[in-house]
């Protein structure tokens, strides 16, 4: 008795037993070639054994059905072959996942090769009458669509330097299909982790703005209604091999220094997509092509190698046709009737957000069952109140609320942690793409820009110079909150870094933010980068402890020359903006807006050359002077209910904070207040002399 294994493609069928081989069989058989009985005569001569099924798990069963049904219903035979064996695989009688299949099996007349006797040189004759008389027999490959000369598949010789060089031959990796929920507890301590992946690639595609909702659409497999996460943007798209090289496990890291490119690793949407959800449809066109590639644990389930489905298309005048450069049009129909039946997206929707492309580029990503928290998703979402002011915006949370833990941290209210909008406001060191969250714009802009009292302190650590911007923001200091913004390649990677003092005296630091770019520092070259592969941290590294001694004694300064000697109004401690921003969306550059002007009244829409710029794009961007006052107020997580106080002409002294809600003021209503900050310490104040 003897198990094998059948392979087509080299895509598993299913595993057989035979328990009366006639010779010492081949443990895999991968099929070569599957023609009409009729093609090939005098099959009925050759002796034959049977080959039964054994599934190993309900994919094998149904993979085993597909086969005998397509054999029987189209009475074809399939051909396997090794060395001077030829094995024909005769139509059942019936189809079912029990069904035991006939095999006919030649021997070539010179070989050397111990075999049954019940092999007869009659029957090797004929058969070679049968395979060689013409080369005008053709059979067509279920499984790629190409057709190939019988006399050339079936008696093909090998050369004997082909024979020896397959006990050289090399082990290609096996990914089994649970390696995919692996790759997502490379973001199992944050989910956001994951989203910022994919705005990663966003971003590295050029892309003007990115969509991100998470909407209901029913799935007509099992009737429900399923909630799936949305990342949509217009960059440059991808063509075959950029979305094969995306699905791959890694790939080389780019050459060279692009300042601009973020992803680093080869991993980011793998680990990303597979962190926020189980499967995962990609939809991406470029100027002349179109591809839908699925990454699936659904799919995959019982599989022993993990299998993505990819289908490509290429314009033809003004149609969408399969790239049969790349592949075969029946791998096409093989690979979108899976994505069929193993999604939600069927050829309607799948044309529906086709069409969204209109002319364009772009990407589109779908993620759905997505990952629970208790009984139900880990995300929790909500739409914006139609006509609502900028603090009733749509958001997606984190449904645990959870704040992660730093050193020295006081605050339990850090919405970055848990709201999306709050994170992506921030996550850009300087903001290009717009960024919609549940179809509400994100008011992002660079953090630096949200500081007053600012200094900037330029340094050299381990020989690379280094630029740091501390400053003072007023919701930080409502909610509680200090640290240092570390950034790399323009991207957030450390939030709320506390060093120096700030360890210890969180209290007398409340409300201090800094901002750096550490990109220099951390990438040495020779693929030396000292950023953790889920863009969260960095390693544990000479030059990150050298960064933390060189913070800690900047921020230490900061405190003792121009906190220290403040003077803060208790009462007066929530500041009106002087100065707003606005982003061009043609140049993508931010634009001071003068005092006074009321920002709402802007379209939805602004370029430079409008009110009240009234410039043109190729003028630089401003930057914040030292002590102005700006937009810090507007960003997300700051609570304002509308209430209404006594008016002031030039002060605010007849403005008592301490009667109002905590962090419930409303900065709208206030007036502007002269910006001097006082310290606050604990104990009883000092005698006056």
């Amino acid at each position: 008795m003897c198990t094998i294994l059948l392979r087509k493609d080299r895509k598993k069928i299913c595993r057989t037993m035979c328990p009366e081989p006639p010779a010492k069989l081949p443990e895999n058989w991968n099929l070569e070639n599957i023609v009409p009985q009729k093609k090939i005569r005098r099959l009925s001569g050759l002796p034959q054994f049977t080959l039964h099924p054994t599934p190993e798990c309900v994919h094998d069963q149904n993979e085993w059905e597909r086969f005998l049904t397509f054999l029987h219903k189209h009475d074809m035979v399939a051909i396997a072959a090794f060395k001077q064996y030829k094995f024909f695989l005769l139509p059942p009688d019936e189809a079912s996942t029990s069904s035991a299949v006939k095999v006919a099996y030649w021997m070539d007349k010179s070989s050397t090769l111990h075999i049954s006797p019940r092999v007869c040189e009659s029957a090797g004759s004929q058969l070679d009458e049968g395979l060689g008389r013409s080369n005008t027999i053709m059979g067509r490959d279920s499984a790629n669509g190409a057709c190939h000369s019988m006399a050339e598949a079936c008696s093909r010789p090998q050369s004997r330097g082909v024979m020896q060089n397959r006990h050289f031959a090399k082990n290609n990796i096996r990914v089994d299909p649970s390696y995919l929920k692996t790759l997502g507890q490379v973001h199992s301590g944050w989910i956001f982790g994951g989203i910022a992946e994919l705005i990663d690639n966003s971003s590295d595609a050029k892309a003007n703005k990115v969509d991100i909702f998470i909407e209901m659409i029913k799935f007509m497999k099992t009737g429900e209604t399923i909630p799936i996460l949305s990342v949509i943007d217009d960059g440059k798209g991808m063509n075959h091999e950029e979305i094969v090289k995306m699905v791959c496990f890694g790939h080389k890291p780019p050459d060279g220094h692009e300042p601009d490119r973020i992803g680093r690793f080869g991993i980011g949407f793998k680990t990303g997509a597979m962190r926020l959800g189980r499967d995962v449809l990609v939809l991406t066109q470029t100027l002349t092509s179109r591809s839908i590639a699925f990454l699936s644990q659904s799919f995959n389930e019982g599989k022993d190698n993990i299998e993505i489905p990819i289908v490509s298309y290429i314009h033809q005048g003004q149609c969408m046709e399969v790239d049969t450069s790349v592949q075969s049009e029946a791998l096409a129909k093989y690979n979108l009737k899976a994505i069929q039946e193993f999604s939600p997206f069927n050829k309607y929707l799948i044309g529906e957000k086709a069409a969204s492309f209109g002319g364009g580029t772009g990407t589109q990503i779908y993620i759905w069952n997505l990952d629970k928290w208790g009984l139900d998703c880990c995300l929790q979402w909500y739409d914006g109140l139609v006509g609502g002011s900028s603090f009733h915006q749509g958001d997606i949370c984190i449904r645990s609320k959870r704040i992660r833990s730093r050193p020295g941290q006081i605050s339990q209210k850090v919405p970055l942690d848990y709201s999306l909008r709050s994170y992506l406001e921030v996550i850009f060191l300087s903001p290009r793409m717009k960024i919609s969250v549940q179809h509400s714009l994100v008011r992002n802009q660079p953090l630096a820009n949200s500081l007053t009292k600012t200094v900037t302190e330029i340094g050299v650590v381990l020989g690379k110079h280094v630029e740091l911007t501390l400053g003072f923001n007023q919701l930080e200091w409502e909610q509680a909150n200090s640290g240092i913004f570390l950034y790399c390649y323009g991207r957030l990677i450390e939030s709320y870094k506390r060093v120096g003092g700030m360890i210890h005296n969180t209290d007398g630091f409340r409300g201090v933010i800094g901002v750096i770019d550490v990109t220099d520092l951390m990438n040495e070259g020779n693929d030396c980068f000292w950023v953790h592969n889920n863009k969260q941290g960095f390693q544990d590294c000479e030059s990150y402890a050298h960064l933390e001694q060189w913070l800690g004694r900047k921020v230490d300064e900061y405190f003792d020359n121009v906190v220290d000697v403040l003077n803060l109004d208790k009462e007066n401690c929530v500041y009106r903006p002087h100065h707003e921003w606005v982003q061009c969306d043609k140049c993508r550059k931010w634009r001071m807006v003068p005092s006074g002007f009321n920002i709402k009244s802007l379209p939805e829409l602004w370029f430079c050359y409008m009110e009240p710029f009234k410039g043109n794009c190729s003028l630089p961007e401003e930057k914040m002077k030292p002590g102005v006052v700006t937009v810090s107020a507007k960003r997300s997580g700051y609570d304002c209910n509308v209430q209404k106080h006594p008016p002031c002409k030039d002060t605010m002294e007849n403005v008592n904070a301490s009667n109002l809600p905590d962090n419930k003021v409303n900065s709208e209503d206030l007036p502007s207040p002269t910006p001097t900050l006082k310290r606050l310490k604990k104990g009883p104040p000092k005698s006056k002399p």
